[in-house]
């Protein structure tokens, strides 16, 4: 029974956008384990508080994280 554990800064993905992370992280485990397993396969999706999460040595915020993802750079 895999449990599969995504860590993502609160705010930035949409209901929408998590439940395809469960959907297509799901498929992919499954592709490797078989489908009888499927039933079985866990995901959770946990939001970090922004500002909560750092990189290099610095915190990052939702605002950032979504700059990034729009291909901006942030402050």
């Amino acid at each position: 029974m895999p449990l599969i554990n995504v860590k993502v800064i609160e705010g930035v993905f949409s209901d929408a956008q998590k439940a395809e992370m469960v959907e297509k992280l799901t498929d992919v485990m499954v592709s490797i384990e078989g489908e009888n397993l499927r039933p079985l396969t866990v995901v959770i999706v946990e939001e970090v508080k922004s500002g909560d999460w750092g990189v290099g040595g610095k915190p990052v915020t939702a605002a950032e994280a979504r700059a990034l993802a729009a291909g901006l750079r942030p402050r």
